[in-house]
């Protein structure tokens, strides 16, 4: 039975606690052995990252013990927080950046030494070589506290096994210093060990760039350098990289090649790097395998038993799994997802985190035979949390291409609202909320996302920006946003209002827009320089770009250089597209988010644009989260921030809700 409601204020069983009950954040997959592991975020529990091992069906137990939250904080983003070897887990601690090393039936024991000398360090993206003595992983050195300094970025070695009873609980020593393997770029990456453990090799680039934008491919032989077994490289060179170029995920083959993604022809595609000789393409398709690495430990591609490799790319908005191979053409699978988040093989079985147009992430194991997915083949190990509602109450991604600024292209992903226990107004269209993504170098995803389904089953619409500089549509595309941040990606989110207005799809009396990080800066932008929103919504938006250059963390320190210009040398040019030097036009109703901890975008950027907005007498909220850093983690703060945004826009649209929110 259905009933007629006005757009915007449909009753949704999605409510804010709805929406983060039992949620979870699925991350990295890796397949060891004949077990599968991956980690868990889990907002219910504060945000604790935890070590999940499937053995078969049914066999899944959590590694990590209670209260050990696996979360490295390298680049302030993480990501290889964990790893596997020598029979045991190592996992980097959330609360003090230490590797442990965890066995089943053992306390926890420390690998890494705390504050040596007085430094704070933090490690991540560990490979445990052949024989399981050590391990070569990243380490980020920051300087004592109250010391100048930029932190140090090197790959050390890492005692597998420490001496007795050091860095346990109530040990009597702490275990010894890593020994320092690759130092003096700006930053290093995936350290990755052939199958004999005598080459290792791994990512490099310098300032001003960053990892998508140009890399270096480095290798070195394995060497002991002295009487204690201390681990050395020798024959250190570059094999491939440099400016304009960037290469990620250097895996070595089961027979000792070396593989890595390459962008060299615009899309970032799968290369082999033998001895000697030029590169040569494995996998060649126009679309991208690789994925900007704002974390690290990535994996979009892994070996398969018959000499072929698995793969996911992303093209107009969409991912697709595939196999391939050296002189094979590439072969699309079927399967129900379009996104895949990360990527393991062994054997005919691919490992997979993916998820669905109405389906959350999962972890499945997917069984290739030469035809592609085998029938029935698809087994799923971690399944998405049942949300208790069919498909019929979940609106799909239509992918929209339209005309933008400069004669240009620009992308999105437009939902209509959709309620299967709602008839929508005989006349009229309904509310948009515009959602721009952060990074900027993210991309929208199609998939099912609940923070999307929330407004669509209250009757919004929804318009997910793949504005210019967006991932996904090849190397071009993304580097269209050089030198126009805050003003190409503005145009994009207005030009994607324009064409959905032009086709009676949507409101142009009532358009929201909501962004995070860099999209909450396109909303400040937005807000100050065009009067096409009637309400803004900005997650630790940026406002002030020259206090984001002094203020953010080292991997971002010249991140804007390229979106914008050199710094200092073009300060002019960052106050003009700084939001709060503007002010003045800030007439729209804003909601601001924040965390208090956030080493990223600093609560400093909030407090002025809200302090600008109070001397001004615009309508405003503003809601400031201890404890929360760069997105937010813990499921009360994720639910009260959802509650404001909907009150929020319903207020200042004037859509009388019903009674569902406290």
């Amino acid at each position: 039975m259905t009933s007629r409601a006005p757009f915007g204020a449909w009753p949704s069983p999605l409510t804010p606690a709805a929406v983060v009950a039992a949620s979870v954040r699925l991350g990295r997959v890796a397949v060891v052995g004949g077990s599968v592991w991956w980690d868990e975020g889990r907002p219910d529990e504060g945000g604790r990252v935890v070590v999940v091992r499937a053995d078969g069906p049914g066999r899944r137990a959590e590694v990590t013990p209670e209260g050990f939250s696996a979360r490295s904080r390298v680049h302030e983003y993480g990501g290889g927080a964990w790893w596997t070897g020598d029979g045991a887990l190592f996992a980097v601690r959330a609360d003090d950046q230490r590797i442990w090393r965890i066995e089943a039936g053992a306390a926890p024991v420390a690998l890494t030494p705390a504050a040596p000398g007085g430094y704070r360090d933090r490690y991540a993206d560990g490979v445990v070589a052949p024989g399981g003595d050590w391990m070569a992983c990243v380490r980020e050195r920051h300087p004592p506290a109250g010391e100048p300094g930029a932190p140090r970025n090197e790959i050390v070695v890492v005692r597998t096994r420490p001496p007795s009873g050091a860095g346990s609980v109530g040990g009597p020593s702490e275990p010894g210093e890593p020994v320092v393997l690759v130092s003096g770029p700006d930053f290093v990456a995936a350290p990755r060990l052939d199958p004999r453990g005598r080459t290792l090799a791994w990512i490099q680039w310098d300032h001003p760039h960053m990892p998508w934008d140009s890399t270096e491919l480095w290798s070195g032989e394995v060497a002991e350098v002295d009487s204690s077994g201390a681990v050395g490289l020798v024959g250190v060179r570059r094999v491939a990289g440099g400016r304009g170029e960037a290469l990620a995920e250097p895996r070595w083959s089961p027979g000792g090649v070396l593989h890595a993604l390459s962008d060299r022809t615009g899309w970032s595609n799968l290369y082999r790097f033998p001895t000697a000789g030029e590169a040569e393409p494995v996998v060649s398709v126009d679309a991208d395998i690789g994925l900007p690495p704002w974390v690290l430990g990535g994996s979009r591609y892994g070996f398969l038993a018959d000499g072929r490799i698995g793969f996911a790319c992303s093209r107009d908005g969409t991912d697709r799994l595939g196999v391939g191979g050296p002189g094979r053409a590439w072969e699309p699978l079927g399967g129900p997802w379009n996104q895949v988040a990360g990527l393991d093989a062994a054997g005919d079985e691919l490992v997979i985190v993916a998820a669905g147009p109405t389906t959350e992430a999962a972890v499945a194991r997917v069984r290739v035979d030469g035809d592609g997915v085998d029938a029935g083949g698809v087994e799923l190990l971690r399944a998405p949390r049942d949300l208790g509602l069919g498909p019929e109450w979940f609106a799909r991604a239509e992918p929209i291409t339209y005309p933008t600024s400069g004669g240009e292209t620009a992308h999105a992903l437009f939902y209509d609202p959709v309620n299967p226990t709602v008839d929508a107004p005989l006349e009229g269209a309904p509310p948009l909320v515009v959602m721009v993504h952060g990074g900027p170098t993210s991309a929208a995803r199609p998939s099912l996302s609940l923070a999307i389904q929330f407004w669509t089953t209250r009757g919004f619409a929804v318009a997910d920006v793949d504005y210019r500089g967006s991932t996904g549509y090849g190397r071009a595309y993304r580097e269209a946003l050089d030198g126009r941040w805050g003003e190409a990606d503005v145009d994009d989110c207005v030009a994607a209002v324009e064409h959905l207005v032009a086709r009676g799809r949507v409101d142009p009396e009532r358009v929201a827009i909501r962004g995070s990080s860099a999209g909450g800066y396109t909303v400040l932008r937005a807000l100050t320089t065009t009067r096409t929103f009637a309400v803004g919504i900005s997650y630790y938006g940026i406002a002030d770009l020259e206090a984001l250059v002094a203020d953010t963390h080292k991997f971002e320190a010249r991140y804007v250089d390229g979106l914008v210009a050199p710094w200092p040398e073009r300060a002019d040019l960052y106050r003009v597209r700084s939001p709060i030097h503007h002010v003045d036009r800030l007439s729209t109703p804003l909601l601001v988010l924040q965390g208090l901890d956030d080493p990223v975008v600093t609560p400093s950027q909030a407090e002025v644009v809200v302090a600008a907005l109070r001397r001004r007498g615009v309508r405003h909220r503003y809601l400031a989260f201890e404890g929360e850093e760069h997105g937010f983690r813990r499921a009360g703060n994720i639910r009260r921030a959802l509650e404001a945004e909907l009150s929020f826009v319903r207020e200042t649209m004037g859509i009388d809700p019903p009674a569902e929110l406290p």
